[in-house]
């Protein structure tokens, strides 16, 4: 699902604010914060902010890098905001079908 939205990237003592690109079940492709220096099986935890009216704080594992993009997969969402984030993408589904 493409999207514009804000992103803070944590690595341990580290973290840098990006833009979400395109969210999905599985995982987020954001823009590549300048500085910013991981690798594909790095664990970060990332803090979305999704609209004005949901935020998820979740953990993510990179997956493939680019010059210009990190693309995450989810490793861990907290079960709390797992229904808020499927409720997301279901409306996103139900728009791009009707």
């Amino acid at each position: 699902m493409p999207i514009r939205s804000v992103v803070l990237i944590s690595q341990g003592p580290l973290s840098w604010t990006s833009e979400v690109e395109n969210i999905s079940a599985t995982g987020v492709l954001v823009l590549r914060p300048a500085g910013w220096h991981g690798a594909p099986g790095d664990t970060c935890v990332l803090d979305l902010l999704l609209g004005e009216e949901l935020h998820i704080n979740l953990e993510a594992c990179v997956v493939r890098l680019s010059a210009d993009h990190i693309g995450f997969e989810y490793t861990r969402i907290p079960e709390n905001k797992e229904a808020e984030l499927w409720s997301l993408l279901g409306r996103h589904a139900d728009d791009v079908a009707g």
